[in-house]
């Protein structure tokens, strides 16, 4: 299974002063839907932030995400081994498949990928 990238989900109440803050050490901004916004390093688009004011499809919001090559098969490790699916795999409509698993120390990890 191939991970892509990991992310910390920070919720906030202020994107602005966030993209600003952030921005300051060479962020910008790649990604903004109005309740959730991406920042990444120019030059190493990998490196990112996503903020977020709440989760707009799952009940919960996330405390990180981390981007994998197939979710279908993570999400197939996960229900096997008995884990805490609390967003089911979803579809989404920006065009993401991923759902919502707590680990052991309770934290909550949007499992994604992209489609197109």
């Amino acid at each position: 299974m191939s991970i892509r990238r990991v992310v910390p989900d920070i919720r906030t109440g202020s994107f602005e002063a966030s993209r600003e803050f952030y921005g300051r050490l060479g962020f910008e901004e790649v990604m903004n839907l109005g309740w959730v916004m991406a920042l990444a390093a120019p030059d190493n688009p990998t490196a990112q932030l996503i903020f977020m004011d709440r989760d707009a499809a799952a009940p919960v919001e996330p405390d990180m995400s981390i981007e994998v090559g197939d979710v279908d098969a993570a999400h197939a490790a996960m229900r096997a081994a008995g884990a805490d699916v609390v967003y089911p795999l979803t579809d989404e409509e920006w065009g993401v498949r991923r759902f919502f698993v707590r680990d052991p120390n309770g934290r909550v990890v949007n499992v994604v990928e992209h489609r197109g």
